[in-house]
């Protein structure tokens, strides 16, 4: 199994690290490393997390206030999106 990070995801996760940054540069690294470390268990385990609200799709909690869309296509998990719980989705 291997993971890779779409074009979206990685976008959303730049907009949040930049947005996090201007307040607390740390804690926007402290986040990224977070997700890294949280996509990388899906390698292992890429069904432990619950269907997601669009079809084809897989929720994983990886922070309180963020949300990791992915898929699982073949041998691959796509990470499609990174979201704010507060946002609407999808």
């Amino acid at each position: 199994m291997r993971l890779v990070w779409k074009p979206l995801a990685l976008h959303d996760r730049e907009r949040i690290m930049d947005h996090i940054a201007l307040e607390n540069p740390q804690a926007a690294l402290d986040l990224d490393t977070l997700f890294e470390q949280k996509a990388d268990k899906l390698i292992a385990h890429p069904e432990m997390y619950r269907a997601g609200r669009k079809r084809g799709t897989r929720e994983m909690v990886a922070h309180p206030n963020y949300i990791v869309i992915y898929r699982i296509r073949d041998n691959t998990v796509e990470i499609l999106r990174v979201k704010n719980t507060a946002q609407r989705w999808p």
